[in-house]
């Protein structure tokens, strides 16, 4: 396109790389606090002996381009030359009209000529023109650069890798904030826990113990209902103004997924269609999905119905569970469960605010989002799958069942209400008898509700409020992880 001249990308690229000049990079762009996939991705991305590519995947708004940032600020600070170090988003109108070779010949001609020991950045690669294929090419043919990506559209970046990337790059998935990181965020007095401390681990805790673990938690609740209304997403979490918090993640991470970014990833016939049908996925958060009711209220085909939530999962806002048996199999043509990929879209979408925390039928829906929302967060590096179980016959069910190690499971029901007796006849007495059971968990609403109940199963029941259990998972991830790298 002759109208878009080399000066004129270059000048773009100077507003994005103003280290060029100053040598350091804005704080307003780092954030002081890291992620756990920030250190995930520097290990990676620096790696003495393994070299690779490395792709960072998530929903928009969830902190992929501050991780680039912290990564290059870390760079600047070990004395890395700021001209070795090109940062590109892809999202600029004007980028996305130019291939990866054409910037990098504008970059290398005009503010660094050396070849050697480059540090590239792409953001929001997948708009870039045969991205793959130029991410293999630099691979290949340019030992000494180091390249970091993001993208939106988690499995479409790993179909690609079945092409061009084995062996190349290395692709590093990132949630919206779990309530711990949520907790770091926001700059409150985190309870000092031992590392020994898991949520499937509690059964095996003296009364007192667990009591005093519970005591030291029980201040974290008063930050818990602003964290399911808006806190998955840093930037909003991090806002005073709940009603701008909520329209940025309308606008900015459910209109621009809608409209922008799957149309031009994916086959998307109907704009408005795909609106509906994510609107009353939102609606049915953490329930039984029928493909031919929704077809039906949208006036569409079944198929097309099945072809867009596909479509929304690959482009991270909704996640799918599928039913389960006994025995960890999963159910043929049973209906699966949609969540949201986390609360606060559901909430920002169908503008619910904090009166919706006196609503019992709408707060269990959010708290089962958020549960499956950090499970599936922490479990995904790790081979388990997770489901859920309903008989449709007796209408028995529960909500999560984790399935790992060699069909070890562990399994959860939501009980976010005053009242959480345990009939012995309910599916979970069940299945905590069963040999393979390795925890079972029931999520209640009230910070004085957990401990054993008194049912004589093999494996204990125990009840944990919501917010404790959220923490103390995120608790056990963090601590898992940096054990993992001391090791290392």
């Amino acid at each position: 396109m002759n109208f878009i001249t080399d000066e004129k990308i270059l000048k773009v690229l100077r507003g994005y790389n103003q280290w060029w000049i100053s040598k350091t990079i804005s704080s307003d762009l780092t954030r002081p606090v890291k992620r756990l996939a920030y250190y995930e991705a520097k290990k990676t991305f620096e790696h003495p002996q393994i070299r690779r590519e490395v792709i960072l995947s998530g929903p928009r708004r969830v902190g992929k381009t501050t991780i680039m940032y912290q990564m290059i600020e870390n760079m600047l600070n070990e004395g890395v030359e700021p001209r070795n170090i090109l940062y590109v988003s892809f999202d600029h109108p004007m980028l996305k009209l130019c291939d990866i070779g054409r910037i990098l010949d504008i970059y290398q001609n005009n503010v660094n000529p050396d070849e050697r020991n480059l540090y590239l950045f792409f953001d929001e690669i997948q708009y870039a023109g045969d991205w793959d294929l130029w991410l293999k090419t630099l691979y290949d043919q340019h030992s000494s650069y180091r390249i970091m990506a993001t993208g939106s559209a988690s499995p479409l970046l790993a179909e690609k890798a079945k092409e061009s990337g084995v062996g190349r790059w290395t692709s590093i998935r990132i949630p919206t904030l779990s309530f711990y990181e949520y907790i770091e965020l926001m700059g409150v007095a985190k309870p000092e826990l031992s590392r020994d401390i898991y949520p499937t681990a509690l059964a095996g805790l003296t009364e007192a113990r667990l009591a005093a673990i519970m005591m030291q938690l029980e201040p974290l609740q008063r930050h818990f209902h602003r964290y399911l209304i808006v806190g998955g997403f840093p930037e909003a979490a991090l806002a005073d103004d709940m009603d701008y918090a909520q329209k940025m993640i309308r606008e900015d991470v459910v209109d621009k997924v809608l409209k922008r970014d799957m149309v031009s990833l994916f086959p998307i016939r109907n704009v408005a269609e795909l609106e509906q049908i994510f609107l009353y996925l939102c609606m049915i958060s953490g329930n039984l999905v029928v493909q031919d009711t929704i077809a039906k209220e949208v006036g569409i085909s079944r198929q097309t119905v099945a072809n867009y939530m596909e479509f929304l999962e690959q482009a991270n806002l909704i996640y799918t569970s599928q039913p389960t048996e006994l025995s960890g199999k999963k159910i043929l043509k049973a209906k699966p469960k949609v969540y949201l990929a986390d609360a606060a879209i559901r909430n920002a979408v169908l503008m619910i605010g904090e009166e919706v925390l006196t609503d019992p039928l709408e707060m269990g829906m959010i708290i089962e989002t958020a549960i499956y929302k950090h499970i599936h967060s922490f479990t995904y590096l790790d081979t388990t799958k997770i489901g859920y179980f309903r008989d449709p016959r007796s209408e028995k069910e529960i909500d999560i069942v984790v399935t790992y190690k060699v069909a070890s499971k562990i399994i959860m029901e939501v009980k976010y209400r005053e009242s959480t007796g345990l009939s012995i006849k309910e599916a979970i007495v069940e299945w905590a008898d069963d040999p393979k059971t390795a925890a079972a968990l029931v999520i209640t609403k009230n910070s004085t509700d957990y401990g054993k109940t008194d049912h004589q199963t093999r494996c204990p029941i125990i009840k944990i409020p919501a917010f404790a259990f959220l923490y103390l998972l995120g608790h056990a991830e963090y601590t898992r992880y940096m054990e993992a790298m001391r090791k290392a």
